[in-house]
């Protein structure tokens, strides 16, 4: 087994990223035949009815996990919210799942698109900081489905 820090989350959904402030985190390979990797965090309490919903669900979620160093591109994960726990004023959330296998290229994929926008310069710069912080969805994606 291989364990890094965890230092945020995002839940992909409808072609936006939420992000969850992680105050502390781990995740875990389990390096078994399965693939499967164990994610743990403590967020803000104020979040634990949305992870009590995706606990109670039982949903598969994509989420992106930034891992080790905040300059690493997220590795994005299928995962299910096994448990929610509160311990002191955080939410503990315990999730399991994989890594998906075709790890885009998110942000050559973005400044791609944005070139063939029409964007330049200023503008360019600033439009590809956002979205690389807010992770929209990506035409060619878009295509895909």
């Amino acid at each position: 087994m291989k364990t890094f820090n965890m230092l945020s989350l995002g839940i992909e959904k409808d072609d936006q990223v939420t992000d969850y402030p992680v105050h502390d985190g781990l995740i875990i390979n389990q390096e078994n035949k399965d693939r499967s990797w164990i994610l743990e965090m403590l967020v803000d309490i104020q979040h634990l009815d949305i992870f009590e919903k995706l606990k109670n669900s039982e949903e598969t979620i994509d989420v992106q996990v930034v891992i080790s160093y905040p300059g690493n591109e997220p590795a994005p994960f299928e995962v299910v919210v096994r448990k929610v726990k509160i311990i002191g004023d955080h939410a503990s959330v315990l999730m399991k799942g994989t890594l998906k296998r075709a790890r885009r290229k998110y942000a050559e994929t973005l400044l791609s698109e944005l070139l063939e926008d029409g964007l330049e310069g200023q503008e360019l710069l600033e439009r590809f900081e956002t979205d690389m912080r807010t992770r929209p969805g990506l035409r060619k994606d878009e295509a895909k489905s």
